[in-house]
């Protein structure tokens, strides 16, 4: 069974930390993927950097810009995480763009992703459709499971049709805007949460965008699986650095 699927059985509220490949400085991705398992993270979501982020706000914009000029590419993230199961046994996640991975070429990517122990991917812009018509046989031969978004403004029926072709979990995005730009979550919101879960969807659902502490975790957290924050750690590690992530997930998780 893959790590991922493993990890949604467990009787808890699950907390996924994003972070960028190579931010702050180019060789800090293996030590914080370590600190952060060893500090309580269920899941890590690594970013591979892209010139040009559609969905993510300008604090992982500017982590993501800062990474490349640190000199991160497809090619040393791989060479970082080689012996990464050694000293890590939660789920990885890599979250990029399609088109490092056309460039690098999708089988190859995915091989790739097999060998050093990554468990699935998310990719925002490759269509679900494409996904399911060309390349779905690609990542299951690789054992990958890749996450899919879906927005308030999703219709039941594509919810349905990401659902039947799903093999982990769903990514809802909290709202139709990009990362790091919610303080807290209103009605609209929380009913948006509850209206999923009552769809009784065969895929758990983990949100991401605008939870940045204990209280939007939780909240977060009531109705779905659990929780993805990116924003709000990466503004963590530029203010603090990596030393301090123990002080960020017990933030987080102390009313968990």
């Amino acid at each position: 069974m893959n790590r991922i699927q493993s990890k949604l059985q467990e009787d808890k509220k699950l907390l996924s930390i994003y972070f960028s490949a190579g931010y702050p400085r180019l060789e800090d991705t293996k030590e914080i993927i370590e600190s952060l398992e060893k500090n309580g993270v269920d899941m890590i979501e690594i970013g591979l950097p892209f010139s040009d982020p559609l969905a993510d706000g300008p604090t992982i914009q500017a982590s993501s810009t800062q990474a490349l000029k640190n000199g991160m590419t497809t090619e040393t993230l791989f060479n970082q995480l080689k012996d990464i199961r050694e000293t890590v046994s939660i789920p990885l996640i890599i979250m990029g763009y399609f088109n490092p991975m056309l460039q690098y070429g999708v089988e190859a990517f995915c091989k790739k992703c097999q060998e050093i122990g990554i468990d699935g991917l998310i990719i925002p812009d490759l269509p679900v459709d494409v996904y399911n018509e060309q390349y779905k046989s690609i990542f299951q031969k690789y054992d990958l499971i890749n996450v899919f978004l879906i927005t308030p403004q999703t219709s039941i029926e594509r919810i349905n049709f990401i659902d039947s072709i799903s093999e982990g979990f769903i990514y809802m995005v909290s709202s139709a805007s990009v990362t790091g730009s919610s303080s807290g979550f209103g009605d609209e919101q929380t009913s948006y949460f509850k209206r999923i879960a009552d769809m009784n969807l065969n895929n758990p659902q983990i949100v991401g965008f605008g939870i940045s502490n204990n209280e939007t975790f939780t909240q977060a957290t009531k109705f779905a699986k659990g929780a993805i924050i990116g924003s709000a750690f990466i503004k963590h590690l530029s203010n603090f650095g990596i030393d301090k992530i123990k002080t960020f997930t017990d933030l987080i998780l102390k009313n968990k």
